[in-house]
């Protein structure tokens, strides 16, 4: 009896400590989860802060990690599309496929810019659903904060008080941020710039910036000398102040084209992780400050 007794005890105190377990595709949704769930969940990102989300090595220990989850967040809208189906199916592990409650495609829940009813692959890497990248604008991070908190609600119904205290909680923070934000990038709205990729969208969108071009001469088409001295033609009139781009792109034609316009190139952050970024949070107060100090 008492042999049964302590096996009872210790399952009890095994499912009592069992966490949920969330994989996401960019480190952002996996630190939005962890704020939201706390010691409820653990998280892991497939990507590091410092990588381009289109593409990804997939190892083994993805799908570990994969296999293992209770979870996915991804940011859907075909960005992930080149390396994350293989990795679903080789993880062997139906929770987490399209149509489960274990697969949550996190652009479900915020307004999407650029649809396209068609898409022509002359033009480049061009999204028919919507740009997706669509989380550095903190409003939208709102809501989609909002969604993965529903989400693991419908995974974990226990932790439905804990998941609605951490979402208001981490909400509360992010619109203090989002008022401190925009009151430092307000001197600044209507100012040029010019994009590598076009992936900043969203948050011109929310600072009020306006871009001019992109580097590329289309998305996804690796720039040359030639297309980088028609856009210098092409902009000269705009005057536009900075240049910004991720540190996964290359950096040599962008510093040449910032040289020629008078710019200054910045690199910014766009994921948790790069420029030694903790939380999300931190990234968009980066990407504000570096931005002001170049504008000011």
């Amino acid at each position: 009896m008492r042999t049964y007794c302590f096996i009872a005890v210790l399952l009890w105190a095994f499912c009592a400590s069992a966490k949920v377990r969330v994989v996401s595709t960019i480190p952002d949704l996996a630190d939005v989860a962890q704020q939201i769930g706390g010691d409820r969940v653990e998280t892991v990102a497939l990507l590091r802060g410092t990588q381009d989300p289109h593409f990804a090595d997939p190892k083994p220990s993805m799908m570990v990690a994969l296999n293992k989850a209770d979870l996915l967040l991804s940011v859907g809208l075909e960005l992930e599309q080149g390396w994350l189906p293989p990795l679903m199916q080789g993880a062997r592990n139906n929770k987490i496929l399209p149509g489960n409650a274990g697969y949550l495609e996190v652009s479900q829940f915020v307004p999407l810019l650029e649809k396209r009813t068609n898409v022509d692959r002359s033009e480049g890497d061009i999204h028919k659903g919507g740009n997706p990248h669509f989380w550095i604008d903190p409003e939208r991070m709102r809501l989609i904060a909002k969604g993965i908190s529903t989400g693991l609600q419908a995974i974990d119904p226990e932790g439905k008080a804990a998941y609605e205290a951490g979402f208001k909680a981490y909400d509360a923070q992010l619109q203090a941020k989002i008022a401190d934000w925009k009151a430092k990038l307000a001197p600044h709205q209507g100012k040029k710039l010019v994009e590598y990729h076009r992936s900043w969208i969203y948050f011109l969108e929310f600072s009020r910036l306006v871009s001019v071009g992109e580097i590329e001469p289309k998305p996804g088409v690796e720039p040359s000398p030639s297309s980088v001295s028609a856009l210098l033609e092409r902009v000269r009139q705009e005057q536009p102040r900075l240049v910004i781009q991720e540190a996964y792109y290359p950096q040599n034609l962008s510093r040449l084209f910032a040289q020629k316009a008078g710019a200054a190139l910045v690199i910014l952050p766009t994921m948790v992780g790069a420029q030694g970024t903790k939380n999300y949070i931190e990234v968009i107060d980066s990407m504000v400050n570096q931005i002001i100090a170049h504008l000011n």
